[in-house]
């Protein structure tokens, strides 16, 4: 691991012992009235909700998940990334999650339902937790017709469904592409349940959604 990697790690532990601060509140998002057509036997679907580690911790946890990868989204399509770069916060990149997945048993529109009960807050502006930027923005990458389509259909719905105090403020942004994070970045959750940025962040979003969607939960995570 190369020593600014090793730094970055640190001072993301040093943050979750400091702050008063805990995970996002669970919230039951209700199922989705429209929901996307299953076009392959494998989908994919980019998502972006702060912090890759408990994204990609949570989605890897769900039935039909076959993959997740951590990486990053949203920026220019020829500008190559790494995580201290994007760490930069000026990059237009998100740091994000590609989840390929089996619609024949699971669906688009419920892993979005799972991403917002208990991964990200749709309510934040560039901003997740405790870490703040435009790479920590919550958003969609549709990479289907079909997946645009339930993507801004069920941001309408959230928005009409009164379950916060603020506005909805997660969008819909056109994929340019995903580019992987460093290996040390994948499986980080399964790999060190016991960081600190870890059990403060993720372990409760992992733990609400086990409680909340049992039949969904699977103990063994993905690759």
């Amino acid at each position: 691991m190369r020593r600014v990697n090793a730094f970055l790690l640190a001072f993301s532990a040093a943050i979750a012992v400091a702050s008063p601060l805990r995970a996002e509140r669970p919230v039951l998002a209700p199922a989705p009235a429209i929901d996307a057509p299953a076009t392959r036997k494998l989908e994919t679907a980019v998502f972006a909700g702060g912090c890759f580690w408990g994204v990609e911790g949570v989605f890897s946890h769900i039935k039909g998940v076959r993959l997740v990868t951590s990486g990053f989204a949203g920026g220019p399509a020829k500008l190559k990334v790494d995580y201290d770069r994007v760490s930069q916060g000026d990059t237009g990149f998100a740091e994000a999650v590609r989840v390929t997945y089996d619609p024949r048993q699971v669906s688009y529109g419920t892993l979005l339902r799972v991403f917002f009960s208990v991964i990200a807050d749709p309510t934040t502006l560039n901003y997740q937790g405790p870490d703040r930027g435009t790479q920590y923005r919550s958003a969609l990458f549709p990479l289907t017709p079909g997946q645009d389509k339930a993507a801004r259909a069920y941001l309408a719905q959230l928005g009409k469904a009164g379950l916060w105090r603020d506005p909805i403020v997660t969008k819909v942004e056109r994929f340019t592409g995903f580019q992987s994070a460093d290996a040390y970045h994948q499986d980080f959750l399964t790999r060190n349940p016991r960081h600190p940025y870890i059990k403060r962040w993720d372990m409760p979003k992992l733990a609400a959604f086990k409680a909340m969607y049992p039949s969904l939960y699977s103990a063994r995570p993905s690759a």
